[in-house]
């Protein structure tokens, strides 16, 4: 147990445990604006689509990060656009980014002069090697995302559960849907960071999901998701470092436990009703 609470002497420990709270509670609203919107795979289009943009990046020789954000956030409001103007439905457009920043990003990697690029930790995460600036980075979104669900709460529970009716509200759905784009694509690049590609549509899903089987109300789903998503984090990073694997499996197990832990249990109470 000393050994344990030893690791909070060390930088990189605070810092990641920094980031996976920050991220958490960043995914707990932007993850309940995704799962109302019965969009979920939006979360992995966006974040493979912006594999394109890291590959790209790393031709080009500037930072990948840049790259991922500028392709996530075009892929986003793409999306967008493709589903409401260009005629398509949006799990077809979200396939088709998907699959195009993928091969994007494999031929800029193998295009890229010289050596091929480290790619675990984009793919897998890398939350200990979470850097001051990427915190501030972090906390500056959370900020924004914040305050835009404060001012503009009820247009966005509106755009997401039923936007034909927002609309003969007069709410600005259009508006509404490109900054939620413009946030989830900034969002799912940083918490690429924490969870990798490859993991990173969980962190988006399975708290809120989590959250549900308490409560169907958007507010009390982002407040849960957010308890659920923060526990699941310093937890996870816990167990990561005493049985020494990877921060983001250990997190994304946890979600996980927690999910399927609440799920039995309701379906035991259920049972002894019955």
């Amino acid at each position: 147990m000393e050994t344990l609470f030893s690791l909070f002497s060390y930088q990189f420990f605070q810092n990641a445990m920094i980031t996976a709270l920050l991220t958490s509670l960043l995914a707990a609203m932007i993850g309940t604006y995704i799962v109302g919107r019965k969009i979920v795979f939006i979360s992995g289009g966006i974040t493979h689509a912006s594999f394109g943009g890291i590959g790209m990046a790393y031709y080009l020789g500037v930072n990948p990060f840049l790259g991922a954000v500028i392709f996530a956030v075009t892929t986003a409001l793409g999306i967008e656009w493709i589903s409401t103007r260009g005629k398509v439905r949006e799990d077809s457009a979200i396939a088709i980014v998907w699959s195009l920043g993928m091969a994007l990003g494999i031929i800029f990697v193998f295009l890229t002069p010289g050596y091929t690029p480290n790619l675990m930790s984009f793919l897998f995460g890398s939350i200990l090697s979470v850097g001051r600036l990427d915190i501030w980075i972090l906390m500056v979104v959370l900020l924004v995302t914040v305050l835009f669900f404060v001012v503009f709460f009820r247009p966005v529970v509106f755009t997401a559960f039923d936007p034909e009716f927002a609309r003969t509200k007069g709410l600005p759905v259009g508006f509404i849907r490109n900054v939620m784009a413009v946030l989830i694509a900034l969002a799912i690049v940083l918490s690429i960071r924490t969870m990798g590609i490859i993991l990173v549509l969980s962190l988006f899903t399975i708290p809120q999901n989590t959250a549900m089987l308490i409560s169907g109300r958007f507010k009390n789903i982002i407040f849960g998701s957010a308890f659920f998503g923060v526990l699941g984090s310093v937890v996870g990073l816990l167990v990561a470092s005493v049985l020494d694997i990877p921060g983001s499996a250990a997190v994304i197990f946890i979600l996980t436990l927690q999910f399927l832990l609440l799920k039995g249990l309701m379906l035991l109470k259920s049972q002894k009703r019955n």
